[in-house]
């Protein structure tokens, strides 16, 4: 029995020593082949690139502001007499020229005040001429002693005061006059008029909230005001060398217009600085004779300035990293270098770049989407076409 024994154990034990050494054989398979079916690293390729020196240009610059348009004249027709409005005499909306009646409110009343102004003035003539004659008389009585001094005095104290009392009757019939003029509103200026705010019969009054009848409004020229920063008066002082600015020239465009079509020049500068904001308002006046401008309408105005040789690049060359722009310029070793540049304004498909870089870089103009500082690249020369950017 204890040899029966002896034989299980060492059979079992050659079984697990067998299978420990097949499990070993096969971990050395596996590794080697886990290793022969490694791929090799792949050769790093060098990406190609585009570039051109920055463009140089003569250029205009230009500045560009929102603003809004206002009219030349703007006028509030109010009433000076209070009346009931009797006659309205124009269409709303219309244009009306100077002088043009507009409202008439009820004569009558004030025609009975400058006839009794009128009677007044000829009883105040009618004393004065009487005190006159009795001064004239007490004149000649004087020189023959015939009238004492005091009576003399008299007479002459009662003919100034009928002349003041005539002087004041005369200063009545002219307010009398006034006010019957009045009575007829005519236009101010030449413009277009709005609705009328005040229908017929209504009681009209001049005194307190005065009532409003309508508005008129000059049509041509127009003013457009902007405001403009500090740095840029400066800039435009030392261009025109003129501190009003007048007669700059500058340019317009309303909401359906990308071109600039509307032509004016400045003719206001305001004299201080809005120390809330910064800026100093600007006008400038444009003809508008086929009336498209409108008043309140919002507008881009364009001031021009100096001309100076300015370097652009394609607009679509410029990267954007978080609030900076920058673009990739190629160095001797045909390394890219990461380049911080300060934009100004678009010309076409181009943009004038300010500060960053130099007419002997040589910037990425193609291919510059995946590229890193420090990458090498295989460069490819172009010129930039721009003539006309």
């Amino acid at each position: 029995m204890f040899q029966t024994l002896s034989a299980s154990f060492f059979y079992r034990k050659n079984l697990f020593i067998q299978f420990a050494l097949l499990i070993t054989i096969f971990s050395f398979i596996g590794c080697d082949k886990s290793a022969s079916q490694t791929p090799a690293p792949l050769e790093q390729t060098i990406p190609n690139v585009k570039i051109a020196p920055p463009l140089m240009q003569e250029i205009t610059e230009i500045d560009e502001y929102t603003g809004h348009i206002e009219a030349v004249n703007n006028v509030e027709i109010r009433a000076r007499i209070s009346g009931h409005l009797e006659k309205i005499h124009f269409n709303a909306g219309s244009k009306v020229k100077k002088g043009d009646l507009l409202f008439e409110i009820d004569p009558k009343p004030f025609q009975a005040q400058l006839n009794y102004a009128n009677a007044e003035l000829e009883r105040a003539k009618t004393k004065y001429e009487l005190a006159k004659n009795d001064f004239d008389r007490a004149e000649n009585l004087l020189k023959e002693k015939a009238i004492s001094a005091e009576e003399h005095d008299a007479r002459a104290k009662n003919l100034r005061e009928t002349q003041a009392a005539m002087l004041s009757a005369e200063a009545n019939v002219y307010t009398a006059k006034l006010d019957l003029d009045y009575t007829q509103i005519k236009a101010p200026i030449s413009g277009r008029i709005s609705r009328e705010l005040v229908t017929v019969g209504n009681l009209v009054n001049p005194n307190g909230a005065s009532t409003l009848l309508t508005t008129i409004i000059s049509t041509n020229p127009v003013y457009v005001y902007v405001d403009a920063d500090e740095k840029s008066i400066l800039k435009y002082r030392r261009a025109t060398k003129q501190a009003d600015l007048k007669g700059m020239p500058v340019d317009l465009a309303i909401a359906d217009e990308t071109d600039f079509v509307h032509h004016g020049k400045i003719d206001y500068l305001a004299p201080n600085e809005d120390r809330a904001t910064g800026t100093i308002t600007l006008r400038g006046v444009f003809e508008n004779p086929d009336e498209l401008l409108s008043a309140g309408f919002f507008a881009k105005m364009r001031v021009k300035s100096a001309n100076y040789s300015a370097l652009l690049v394609p607009e679509n060359v410029i990267g954007f990293d978080q609030s900076r722009r920058f673009v990739w310029v190629i160095d001797e070793k045909n390394q890219v270098q990461y380049r911080p540049v300060t934009l100004g304004q678009v010309q076409g498909k181009f943009r004038v770049i300010k500060d960053g870089i130099s007419p002997q870089d040589l910037v990425v103009i193609e291919g510059g989407q995946r590229l890193k500082a420090g990458t090498t690249v295989n460069p490819e020369p172009i010129v930039l076409e721009g003539d006309k950017p």
